[in-house]
C-alpha cells in the first residue's frame, strides 16, 4: 500500500463503527489527537463511503457478533475495499470463528481464535509487552521490537500467514494480522501511547 502525505490525510473520512463495546471514545479521541475528523456510526453508507475505517472491540465475541449482526453489519463489513483496521476484539472478530462462545466470525481471513496459553502467567494478559516478530508493512513502518503495546485479552490468534507480528505470552500469538485491505491489531493502539499512535497514523496516511 502506497502512502498520503498528512495533509491529504487529514481530509479523509474517517469511520469508527459503532460495535457497541466500550472503547469507542477511547479510540475517537486517539484519533482526533492526531488532527482527524472522525464519524463513530453503524451507518452502512456513511461506512462504505469512508476512506478509513476502524473496527473497535472489547469484550466478548458471541455478543459483539449479536450486535453486528442485528445492525445488519456483516456483509457491509465485508464489502469494503478501503483500509479497516480491527482493534483487539475487532481483531479477533475479523477471523473465520472464536471458540468464546463458539461462533462464526466476519470470514475476513482463515485464521480462528482460541483461548492463550498463558503456561502458569496470569489471565487475562494485560499491561506492556513488546513485538517478538514484525513483518516489513506499511502498518508497522518506523515500529520496532524495543516499542511497548498494552494488551488486555484472554483469547488470541495463533500465528499463520496472515500474521503481521507476534508477541509472546506463555505462547506466541499474532500480535497483528493482515489480509489485503484488512488488519488487526491485539493490542490497543489508543492506550498505547507514542508506540501505538505511530501505528495508528501509519493507518491513516495509508492510500487505498
Amino acid at each position: 500500500m502506497a502512502v498520503n502525505s498528512p495533509e491529504q490525510s487529514k481530509q479523509q473520512k474517517v469511520v469508527i463503527i459503532d460495535t457497541g463495546c466500550a472503547n469507542l471514545s477511547s479510540v475517537k479521541f486517539a484519533v482526533e489527537r492526531l488532527g482527524y475528523n472522525v464519524t463513530v456510526t453503524y451507518d452502512a453508507d456513511t461506512i462504505k463511503a469512508a476512506d478509513k475505517v476502524f473496527l473497535p472491540g472489547v469484550g466478548a465475541a458471541g455478543a459483539a457478533m449479536e450486535i453486528i449482526n442485528e445492525r445488519g453489519l456483516v456483509e457491509v463489513v465485508q464489502s469494503l475495499t478501503q483500509p479497516v483496521l480491527g482493534i483487539c476484539l475487532g481483531m479477533q472478530l475479523m477471523t473465520a470463528f472464536s471458540e468464546e462462545g463458539q461462533v462464526d466470525c466476519l470470514q475476513l481471513t482463515d485464521d480462528k481464535v482460541a483461548p492463550l496459553q498463558a503456561n502458569g502467567l496470569r489471565l487475562p494478559h494485560m499491561g506492556w509487552n513488546t513485538l517478538t516478530e514484525i513483518a516489513d508493512h506499511p502498518l508497522f513502518a518506523g515500529v520496532n521490537q524495543d516499542d511497548y503495546f498494552y494488551f488486555v485479552h484472554s483469547f488470541c490468534v495463533n500465528p499463520s500467514g496472515t500474521t503481521l507480528a507476534t508477541c509472546d505470552y506463555g505462547q506466541t500469538f499474532a500480535a497483528s494480522i493482515g489480509r489485503d485491505n484488512f488488519m488487526g491489531v491485539q493490542f490497543h493502539p489508543e492506550r498505547s501511547g507514542k508506540s501505538g499512535a505511530k501505528i495508528i497514523k501509519n493507518f491513516l496516511e495509508m492510500n487505498a
